[in-house]
C-alpha cells in the first residue's frame, strides 16, 4: 500500500512538498521512485532513491530543483519542488521498486500508489 499525499495548485515559481507513505513491509529494503503523468502523455521518472536514502537519481528536468529524500523509520519517501513550471502539471505517483536502489524506468517498480495532483499555473 502506498498514499502519496501533498498535491494541490501552485503558482509558476512557487513550491510544493509531496509525501508517500508505504507499507513497511514493502519498502525498508527497497528503493522508492516518484513518476509523473501529464495529460496526453506517458508516464515519466522524476527522482528515486535507495533504501539507505544515500544514493539518488534524477530525471534532467528535475535536477536542481527537486529534492528527493526519504525516512526509512517512517516508511515515507518525499519529494520537495521548488521553482515549479506550467510543464511540472501532472499526477505524481510514488511508486517501490523491486531491488534496493531506485532506477528510472517504471517496469522496475511493481508497486505504485494513487497519484496525487499537481497544477502549476502560469
Amino acid at each position: 500500500q502506498l498514499q502519496a499525499s501533498g498535491g494541490g495548485v501552485v503558482q509558476a515559481g512557487g513550491s510544493l512538498r509531496l509525501s508517500c507513505t508505504a507499507s513497511r513491509r514493502t519498502s525498508s529494503n527497497n528503493g522508492m521512485g516518484w513518476f509523473r503523468q501529464a495529460p496526453g502523455k506517458e508516464r515519466e521518472f522524476v527522482a528515486a532513491i535507495d533504501w539507505k536514502g544515500i544514493i539518488t537519481n534524477y530525471a534532467e528536468f528535475a535536477k536542481g530543483r527537486f529534492t528527493i529524500s526519504r525516512d526509512s523509520r517512517k516508511s515515507t519517501v518525499s519529494l520537495q519542488m521548488n521553482i515549479l513550471k506550467p510543464e511540472d502539471t501532472a499526477v505524481y505517483y510514488c511508486a517501490t521498486s523491486r531491488s534496493s536502489v531506485g532506477g528510472s524506468s517504471a517496469r522496475d517498480y511493481p508497486y505504485w500508489g494513487h497519484g496525487t495532483l499537481v497544477t502549476v499555473s502560469s
